[in-house]
């Protein structure tokens, strides 16, 4: 006569306690994101799309500089540019703001916040300084077709500005996904992309003011 075995019913743990809950599903504590393998598959769209977009503004600033070295030993009517001496001050302040994304990147909750503000106001110092810069030079009669090491000052310094304006949006669009989103995976992935492009835009500042100085 054949046997019928029946599974065995799961054990409670010793003490009376409740039997362990089900592993989670997919929402977990990735904010819905899947889990933890589906929130780096996020971050990591978020920068690849960021490097797609900085592949962009390379190329860009790559022409610019190529065209501002064949221009500059072209002709015989190219004449030194005198520095304002705010850039550097503006230098310093965009440095800063470096460190200050950084922390931001680096927390999460109301001190992330509070890092991406600080952040936000130094961008705005710098631009603020960048228009301080072309008033001197408009008040010591230097316009943009004065020169074409003029232009060329007034091309490279407002095309960075117009993407470091871009970089402030971006910073206040991350402040909004870490104040209202309860998805911590979009979260991180938008503080993350706004630090790279912010570090990206600080390293090519970097190189438009030695362009600038090294170069006249």
């Amino acid at each position: 006569m054949a046997t019928v075995l029946t599974p065995a019913k799961p054990q409670a743990p010793s003490g009376g306690g409740p039997p362990p809950p089900p592993p989670p599903s997919g929402s977990g504590g990735w904010g819905g994101g899947g889990g933890p393998d589906e929130g780096a598959r996020t971050v990591a769209r978020y920068r690849t799309g960021t490097w797609l977009g900085l592949c962009a503004v390379v190329m860009l600033f790559a022409a610019f500089a190529s065209a501002y070295v064949v221009r500059r030993g072209a002709s015989n009517d190219w004449r030194p540019l005198q520095i304002p001496p705010v850039l550097w001050l503006n230098t310093a302040v965009l440095l800063a703001s470096s460190v200050t994304i950084e922390q931001a990147r680096r927390r999460v909750g109301p001190r992330q916040l509070q890092w991406l503000a600080a952040t936000a106001l130094l961008g705005g110092v710098f631009l603020a300084g960048q228009y301080a810069a072309w008033l001197a030079l408009r008040a010591a009669g230097v316009y943009v077709a004065s020169n074409p090491s003029s232009s060329f000052f007034y091309l490279l310094t407002g095309a960075h500005g117009l993407h470091l304006a871009g970089g402030v949006a971006a910073l206040w669009y991350a402040s909004a996904r870490a104040w209202l989103d309860r998805g911590w995976t979009k979260r991180k992935a938008a503080v993350e992309a706004t630090a790279l492009y912010w570090h990206f835009m600080d390293g090519l500042w970097i190189f438009v003011i030695l362009l600038l100085v090294v170069g006249r």
